[in-house]
Formats: C-alpha cells, structure tokens, sequence
C-alpha cells in the first residue's frame, strides 16, 4: 500500500517507523530535538518551549524523512489523512 503525507508517496511496507513528536529547544544555543507528545502533554506543559511539531517515517534502516508544522492542530490534521490512508480512504 503507498501513503502520501504532504507531497511525497511512502510504500507502507518499507516504513520502519511512523510516528509524531514535538519539536522543544533544549536550552544550548538553537539546539532542537524531538520529544512524544504524549511525554509533553503529561509532563512536559511549560517546562519546555516547543520550536514545532514533525511526524516523522523511518524507511529501512538509513532514511529518515521529518515533515515539519508550526501548529500541533496542523500536525493533528496530518494525521488523520495518514489515518484515512491507512484505512483504505484516500
């Protein structure tokens, strides 16, 4: 089955991986990384300034494609295609 997130196709059985995150500044200079919205919402809630939120597709072992959104509502709506996809919607 191939996906489409944004303007580029997957093969589902090449994924590795597929899963959303928030992006949060670590505090060094503009040091970034990746943290599970699930960590965020039950812990992390302003104890962190978030930069942005990605869902991230892990194909194989060496490629790793990051789509990035400024909104987490963006980042929801991402999602749910992806979801639809899955599903067989288109």
């Amino acid at each position: 089955m191939i996906i489409r997130i944004e303007n580029e196709t997957f093969e589902t059985a090449e994924i590795t991986q597929l899963y959303p995150a928030v992006i949060v500044r670590t505090g060094y200079e503009e040091e970034t990384t990746q943290m599970s919205l699930e960590w965020y919402d039950e812990e992390g809630r302003g104890r962190v300034e978030i930069e942005g939120y990605a869902l991230f597709v892990q194909v194989g072992e060496a490629e790793r494609r990051s789509f990035l959104y400024e909104k987490r509502e963006a980042l929801e709506a991402e999602i749910g295609r992806v979801a639809k996809q899955l599903q067989g919607g288109s």
